[in-house]
């Protein structure tokens, strides 16, 4: 019982070193993703909390299942099942979700992960440069849009397309590149239309 007892504590002991430098790699990857790319890029501090939160629940609960060798298809189940969740009370853009996704992933592959802390450094820092490439516009051109109400629906016809950039142009200020055209109310001479533009 007693060499038993010294086992356990031999091997929580091989274990804790471990555990908090895949922690550190985890919360270093997630803070640079969140609070400079996210925040600088979106200027919304309101989902940090949903961010960190799901990144470390996802990071100790696939780190503990893992200690009794959980296989590859239930960690990708348990990724899966985080991924998918959504609020009830209020939508989460696409964007959002994105980054949401990126923290979960970034926690998951933290924890299982069974190679060399170098590589999991390679891994969480990849994804965390090509976000950083993806939001600059160094790799594309950040694009974003708008959603307005016109009051012209007299505009909204394949034949003004030119005629409606112009007076949109007019009104925003900005360099428009694309329309779509959504919910026409010709009972109220309104439209809803989103404009996308290139941030300077």
């Amino acid at each position: 019982m007693e060499l038993l007892q010294i086992n356990i504590n031999e091997i929580e002991a091989s274990l804790m070193p471990s555990l908090a430098i895949k922690l550190m790699i985890d919360l270093i990857a997630v803070v640079l993703l969140v609070r400079f790319i996210y925040l600088k890029n979106y200027r919304r501090t309101d989902l940090f909390l949903t961010f960190f939160s799901f990144n470390i629940i996802v990071f100790f609960i696939s780190y503990l299942l893992n200690r009794v060798e959980m296989s590859t298809g239930a960690a990708f189940g348990l990724f899966a099942i985080f991924s998918m969740l959504r609020y009830r009370t209020e939508g989460i853009s696409a964007r959002d979700m994105t980054y949401l996704f990126l923290c979960i992933a970034i926690g998951l592959i933290s924890a299982v992960s069974a190679g060399s802390y170098f590589m999991l450094i390679l891994i969480t820092g990849f994804i965390v440069v090509v976000t950083f490439l993806m939001e600059s516009g160094l790799m594309l051109t950040n694009r974003s849009f708008i959603q307005i109400n016109f009051d012209r629906a007299d505009l909204v016809h394949p034949d003004k397309r030119a005629e409606l950039k112009t007076e949109l142009e007019r009104r925003t200020g900005l360099s428009i590149n694309h329309i779509e055209i959504g919910e026409i109310d010709y009972l109220k001479d309104c439209a809803v239309i989103k404009i996308y533009y290139d941030q300077q």
